[in-house]
């Protein structure tokens, strides 16, 4: 019997709400390709996320399109981020991206960070 590398599938998608922001936005940067999902080791539960728009991609990007709008993921974020939802959304005068991520266990009081086992 031979071991075998198993793969899982990966996946990052995004609302009709997001894609439509991601859009306007990238309509404003002809020279961006699309937006990066990643996070950085941040806050008092551990990781935080990070959104900028691609302008180069990187040999290790993992890209997922949803309606047209292509969302760039490092493979090593990869096992963080599996099955998030971007959303965006509004409260009162504020915007912001809200990330669904089924891998987050815990999240600071503030929101601002989150952890995974």
């Amino acid at each position: 019997m031979t071991a075998e590398t198993f793969t899982p599938t990966v996946g990052v998608t995004m609302t009709p709400s997001a894609v439509s922001h991601v859009r306007k936005q990238l309509a404003k940067k002809p020279d961006a390709k699309g937006i990066r999902l990643a996070v950085k080791k941040s806050g008092c539960s551990g990781f935080k996320y990070e959104t900028h728009w691609v302008e180069d991609t990187g040999a290790d990007d993992q890209v997922f399109t949803v309606d047209d709008v292509n969302i760039y993921v490092e493979r090593k974020h990869l096992p963080i981020v599996n099955g998030t939802e971007i959303d965006f959304i509004t409260e009162g005068v504020n915007s912001m991206f809200y990330f669904r991520n089924p891998n987050a266990t815990a999240e600071c009081g503030c929101g601002e960070s989150f952890s995974v086992v």
